[in-house]
């Protein structure tokens, strides 16, 4: 199962990137990269732990209508390899919740601020842990400012479930209020390299349902594939270094390390992300 598993991921990356190369080359672009108009972004990420892996192949298309606003439609693919110690694991791929986000950004030599909003429709398998069976939402702000080569930064938001990122895609997932804070800084150690560090606090409130992406997980919790209980069972804080690579302006890529304290379960992490928008903006 491991080989074939790895097989059809492998073909799916390489499909995926020779499409969006095929983009760039045949389509034309409306306006230069930091203009209002046309945005792609593909990237693909995961994180491995004592529980397994959890891959995701996110494909976004959106429209900037204005310097300060825009919006994005979405829709994940995961990729979910159980660890051969968790109990009753299971290994597949399979679609995740078709998104769509409004954002909001004001960039100030002072202080930067963003905000996301996001929502998602309950379509995919929530036996599988892909969805909560009902629709979810999330609002997180962000402000941040640079100093020199240092760049500190503080989100916070409010959310019915437990989003993922770029440094923790999680063997579970959740339904159930929660606010969350992330604070941490980004240091430029050398041209397109950074490195970093953060802190961050998952407080939910209320009843929650934690659905395991790999049934039986045992780091993260949910003994059976969906559990049902008080705000602790969905309880999480811990913290994340990281170090970014972006050689120009098309591509991101990121290695992590993320030590959840809550459930004593250590996570690496990778993405690799390509702006497909920016090249065919480029290509025009």
């Amino acid at each position: 199962m491991t080989n074939r598993f790895a097989s059809g991921l492998i073909t799916v990356v390489c499909a995926l990137a020779l499409s969006a190369v095929t983009a760039a080359q045949s389509k034309p672009a409306p306006a230069a990269q930091d203009d209002t108009g046309l945005t792609s972004y593909v990237e693909f990420g995961g994180s491995s732990n004592s529980d397994g892996q959890v891959y995701e192949l996110q494909s976004n298309i959106g429209y900037t209508f204005t310097e300060h606003f825009g919006m994005d439609l979405g829709v994940p693919l995961y990729f979910v390899n159980a660890s051969s110690s968790t109990t009753g694991g299971t290994s597949g791929s399979a679609i995740g919740n078709p998104s769509v986000d409004l954002r909001w950004k004001f960039l100030n030599p002072k202080l930067n601020y963003g905000s996301v909003l996001a929502g998602s429709a309950p379509l995919a398998d929530s036996k599988r842990g892909l969805s909560t069976g009902r629709a979810t939402f999330d609002w997180t702000n962000r402000i941040d400012r640079s100093f020199s080569m240092v760049t500190p930064f503080l989100e916070g938001g409010l959310s019915n479930t437990t989003s993922d990122s770029r440094l923790f895609v999680r063997p579970y997932t959740t339904l159930g209020l929660n606010t969350h804070f992330q604070g941490g800084a980004s240091v430029d150690v050398w041209k397109s390299i950074s490195v970093g560090g953060s802190l961050y606090d998952i407080l939910p409130f209320g009843n929650q349902t934690v659905f395991s992406r790999v049934t039986g997980s045992s780091g993260s919790g949910a003994t059976n594939q969906q559990t049902t209980g008080g705000a602790d069972i969905a309880r999480d804080n811990g913290f994340s270094t990281f170090v970014d690579f972006s050689p120009n302006s098309y591509v991101d890529a990121e290695l992590g390390y993320t030590h959840s304290v809550h459930y004593d379960l250590n996570s690496v992490s990778f993405s690799l992300g390509f702006n497909v928008g920016r090249l065919l903006h480029k290509s025009q």
